[in-house]
């Protein structure tokens, strides 16, 4: 599929507290300022509201590690999105259903990935982690939503 400015989000998740595992949702509620419902992130403020990256990257990485696939809970970021590129832009906002999200950074992946995915996960991320995000307008998300850029 050719990477664009409009995509589709086809994996949620919410980390409960910090170095627990990801807990796959159908759809989140995102409060504006905070996060997403659930996730040991939603406090007021940061630039780390929300984490997303893609599912292409996933992919590459899967194939780099000898795998067929990658798990989204293992690499820890709460929305992949499937055919918008990511990449396009280092900083902009991206309508992510109903949201609005500020983009704040990249996303670098942790030494975590290496316990996640073996030797060599980390290195596999190195330019594909996913970028952060600041919840400027809440809503729901749901698996299949809309994501482009706004």
């Amino acid at each position: 599929m050719e990477q664009g400015i409009t995509g589709r989000i086809t994996w949620i998740g919410v980390r409960p507290a910090r170095r627990e595992p990801l807990e796959p949702r159908q759809d989140v509620l995102v409060q504006a300022g905070i996060g997403l419902d659930g996730d040991h992130y939603d406090q007021t403020g940061g630039k780390r509201q929300i984490t997303l990256i893609m599912q292409e990257d996933l992919d590459a990485a899967a194939r780099e590690l000898g795998r067929v696939t990658i798990d989204p809970a293992l690499v820890r970021r709460n929305i992949v999105v499937s055919g918008v590129d990511l990449h396009r832009f280092r900083e902009g906002y991206l309508r992510v259903g109903s949201s609005l999200v500020e983009v704040t950074g990249e996303c670098h992946p942790c030494e975590r990935m290496n316990e996640n995915l073996g030797e060599g996960g980390r290195q596999s991320l190195a330019s594909r982690g996913g970028i952060t995000g600041r919840i400027l307008e809440g809503g729901t998300l749901r698996i299949g939503d809309e994501v482009k850029w706004a």
